[in-house]
């Protein structure tokens, strides 16, 4: 067991905050069953059979509870059964087969998330690694932010043996550096967009009409002189009104402007960043998703980005005050079916203390090692924070 600890700090309903210090919590700990929750012997009960559960993966009996707590007085293996009845009635637990044991329930994990998970703490392992991971000795080390948060996705996949997936900041809301047009065949156009800190976004826009290398890279001159520094709905709102200029019909550069940047801008101020996966098939290997068509539709998902980003958004979502606490949808909290046996939990993170917001999470089955989770995904969100707001210092 290791001894010494990161702790994150304060704990509300269903949020964790991703500063240091002890935790404090919001909701009442004294929690009596005439509230429609467990008592304190029943807390007890509750997350000794998630810590089995987790382990083992199968229904859990009062006879396995029971040998946990042989000497601990009031919990004999007729008051554990009638326990874990209760806690069945409360709709905390649920017995899959008739002679089988116990399982959590979503509610049972989502009551144990809010109420039961003491001080959250990560590892001296788990600190070393991520430290080792992000060069944090070596202060001088700059890297390209899309690299980097390739690698913290394999990161969050390593650690958890489940799903790592980050979301760049978009586009829209962070401000232009720098912009690049590369002609290619059948009149279509490769536009590079980079955005502070380095951020590297592509797309390809095809037109009707062609133009020549050297009419793209004085227009992209054009455009680094005169918006770098803006934002996408800045510099939109600029195109959209040199369009309507009587000038803009006879200035061939502004002609070549308008109709390069009305495409190449076009849906940006809607776009929600770029997304990196990492761990797709460690979901393979869980046993937890034993039906294939639900299995083959859970992948669908995590591979089509753009409803992955829409559910990481859902779950930022739940923090509405935007305080940065780490988020977490358990099973059917998640709207979307083929989510309904898996576990999201996710944390934001800003780069240089500007307006530009990526998110970071960890996606497995229900399943998970919660406390060990959570605290790994808050404490990665801040120190690529760190990372990236040191590294648009150095640039």
């Amino acid at each position: 067991m290791v001894s010494n600890y990161w702790e994150v700090s304060p704990l509300t309903v269903s949020s964790f905050p991703a500063r240091r210090g002890k935790m404090v919590r919001t909701t009442n700990l004294k929690i009596e069953k005439t509230h429609g929750f467990p008592d304190s012997r029943g807390q007890t009960i509750l997350t000794a059979i998630i810590n089995e559960h987790f382990v083992t993966g199968e229904p859990v009996g009062s006879k396995t509870i029971a040998e946990k707590f042989a000497n601990a007085s009031g919990l004999s293996s007729a008051s554990i059964r009638s326990v874990m009845g209760e806690l069945e009635d409360l709709g905390l637990l649920e017995q899959p087969h008739t002679s089988a044991g116990r399982i959590p329930t979503d509610k049972g994990y989502r009551f144990y998330v809010d109420n039961l998970l003491g001080v959250l703490s990560i590892s001296n392992d788990d600190l070393h690694r991520i430290g080792d991971e992000f060069g944090l000795k070596a202060s001088d080390l700059v890297e390209a932010p899309d690299r980097l948060m390739e690698r913290t996705s394999q990161l969050l996949s390593a650690l958890s043996n489940n799903v790592g997936i980050v979301v760049s900041p978009s586009l829209a809301n962070d401000r232009l550096q720098h912009i690049e047009f590369v002609n290619l065949s059948d009149n279509r156009i490769l536009v590079v967009l980079v955005s502070n800190p380095n951020i590297v976004h592509n797309r390809i826009i095809r037109l009707k009409v062609s133009f020549t290398k050297e009419e793209l890279d004085r227009t992209a001159n054009y455009l680094n002189a005169e918006f770098s520094g803006k934002t996408l709905a800045e510099i939109r709102a600029e195109i959209l009104r040199l369009m309507h200029e009587e000038k803009t019909l006879f200035d061939k550069l502004l002609q070549t402007a308008v109709i390069l940047c009305s495409q190449s801008l076009e849906d940006e101020e809607s776009k929600q960043g770029e997304v990196y996966i990492d761990g797709t098939s460690n979901i393979l290997t869980k046993t937890d998703f034993t039906d294939l068509e639900r299995l083959r539709e859970l992948l669908s998902t995590i591979g089509e980005k753009s409803r992955l980003l829409q559910i990481v958004n859902e779950c930022i979502a739940r923090d509405p005050e935007g305080t940065g606490d780490v988020q977490v949808m358990i099973g059917s909290e998640n709207r979307t079916p083929s989510l309904q046996n898996c576990t999201l939990i996710s944390a934001p993170y800003r780069i240089g203390g500007g307006s530009a917001v990526g998110t970071l999470s960890v996606l497995g089955p229900t399943r998970i090692e919660y406390a060990r989770m959570i605290s790994i995904v808050s404490y990665v969100a801040r120190i690529l924070e760190k990372v990236m707001s040191r590294d648009v210092a150095n640039n």
